[in-house]
């Protein structure tokens, strides 16, 4: 294993890919460097001294300005850089991007819909209306488990706080997701509980439901039910019968839409796992499938990448819009546009939101941006889409799985218990935390710097999703865990 990675040959500092300790000497290019100071794993040292006011480059890129000199040898982190980042910004189109070149097709056993989808779980949701009626929804879940048998995989509830004493464009957000999720292929069928009295009742849910076969899906309004628990099993028995006549098939990765996610991230995670997820990005792509990249705040200092990989101007455009709405949005908050990375981000080694969001792009690949998805938008076409939401982890794989992902995959360097309300791949940036932590962590990209070919690692991946696409649990499933968070961003009444 190496001691230490220069990622682009501009890059004016290095990346410690295990602690380095004081003193070593190290040949970079023909540059003898002298460590003056510890290096933690993941953080940068600087490979030439760097004056006060000076680019940090990383990646290629500025990842940030020197906020005091910097002596070659030196730790490079937030006591000596800072973001350089500005508020809004005008943007011109310079398309780089290219077309991937087709591949051999590839398969996976799922589930086919009626309406011609296919879902890689079968398994009966229970989604409340409101947070009125969620603790009936998570008792009803509990009392239901006697219909897990046969290709019934799951009985699971979905409890959020929302629903009600919303306003405007919130609340029409939250019907849009629950109405997304309700239409979602991993239900084989789908019992949606309503209170009654609340503004997101059953009625309005349905307007936003492209479909609504009564088969799959069926209504439980609990005021007006005598004993809303013995009617909402009778419902759940029904769906039961109905999703169980569903077995595994033969189908197409060209079917496949897998959302794309970081969280938790160190200095390792845009360095082994989110190059491994963009790699992995290429390669389905390339065999017709669809994967989506989200949070859009840790894309601010690295966008231009994606906006010059538009496959066209009015996609660029969209792209323009996806950034500075956010931008908009957090100031329209009076908050701050850059007061990121996090306290754990730090730990690891990132020192600005350039450094952070740089790493996070690396999951997109190379292909083209083939769409660009409002919040709660579903994903019409196939390729790279990029999708508006935070970065917060449980809301932004929550918003993937509404806007189709049957899978997400989720690469950290610190660490995460957390679910979404589809399968969700904890990818490790580093072999120490797959190590400790075996019952979060399902793949190891931190092979990648010791000494596994990103061909190989990428290709690993991409059977892994396969078989977890037929079956295989994630541990987070195997762990019963299965959340969901909607985007807060109204009044509330």
């Amino acid at each position: 294993m190496q001691d230490f990675i220069r990622i682009h040959k501009n890059d004016n500092v290095a990346v410690a890919l295990k602690p380095l300790p004081e003193g070593k000497v190290y040949k970079i290019d023909g540059n003898e460097v002298t460590l003056i100071e510890e290096i933690p794993q993941g953080h940068k040292f600087a490979l030439k001294d760097i004056c006060t006011g000076e680019e940090i480059i990383k990646y290629g890129f500025r990842i940030g300005t020197a906020k005091e000199d910097v002596e070659k040898g030196g730790w490079v982190h937030v006591q000596n850089v800072k973001t350089a980042l500005g508020d809004l910004l005008e943007y011109s189109y310079h398309p780089t991007g290219f077309e991937l070149e087709q591949t051999e097709t590839a398969y996976f056993d799922g589930y086919k819909r009626k309406n011609g989808k296919v879902g890689v779980r079968n398994e009966l949701w229970i989604i409340p209306t409101v947070g009125c009626v969620n603790s009936i929804a998570s008792a009803m879940a509990n009392q239901a488990q006697y219909l897990k048998k046969g290709s019934i995989e799951e009985i699971v509830a979905f409890p959020h706080p929302y629903g009600c004493s919303q306003m405007g464009d919130d609340q029409e957000n939250t019907r849009q997701i629950l109405a997304d999720l309700i239409n979602h292929p991993n239900a084989g069928g789908v019992l949606v509980l309503g209170l009654g009295c609340e503004n997101s009742n059953i009625e309005e849910i349905k307007k936003h439901m492209s479909e609504c076969d009564e088969e799959r899906v069926r209504f439980l309004v609990c005021q007006e039910s005598d004993d809303e628990m013995a009617d909402g099993l009778k419902l759940l028995e029904e769906l039961a019968e109905y999703a169980g006549q569903f077995k595994r098939e033969k189908c197409d990765a060209s079917s496949l839409i897998i959302g794309m996610k970081c969280g938790g991230s160190d200095g390792l995670s845009g360095i082994t796992a989110n190059p491994t997820v963009g790699a992995f990005s290429d390669i389905l792509i390339s065999k017709g499938g669809t994967t989506i990249l989200t949070e859009v705040p840790e894309m601010f200092g690295a966008e231009t990448l994606l906006m010059d990989r538009c496959a066209n101007e009015e996609l660029f455009h969209k792209t323009v819009d996806l950034i500075n709405n956010f931008k908009n949005y957090f100031t329209s908050h009076n908050q701050t546009i850059y007061e990121n990375p996090s306290p754990g981000n730090k730990k690891g080694g990132i020192s600005t939101l350039e450094d952070k969001s740089l790493g996070c792009t690396q999951k997109s690949g190379s292909a083209l941006v083939k769409g660009v998805l409002e919040y709660g938008e579903q994903v019409q076409e196939k390729g790279l889409n990029l999708l508006s939401a935070p970065g917060n982890d449980l809301v932004a794989s929550t918003a993937l799985a509404a806007s189709g992902a049957h899978i997400v995959l989720f690469t950290t360097g610190r660490g995460t218990p957390f679910a979404s309300p589809v399968p969700t791949v904890k990818i490790s940036s580093n072999s120490k935390l797959h190590g400790k932590k075996t019952n979060w962590i399902d793949f190891n990209a931190g092979r990648l710097v010791e000494d596994m070919p990103m061909e190989e690692l990428s290709m690993d991946l991409f059977q892994y999703v396969l078989e977890v696409a037929s079956g295989r649990k994630v541990k987070a499933e195997e762990a019963g865990f299965h959340d969901m968070a909607i985007f807060k961003q109204g009044v509330t009444l």
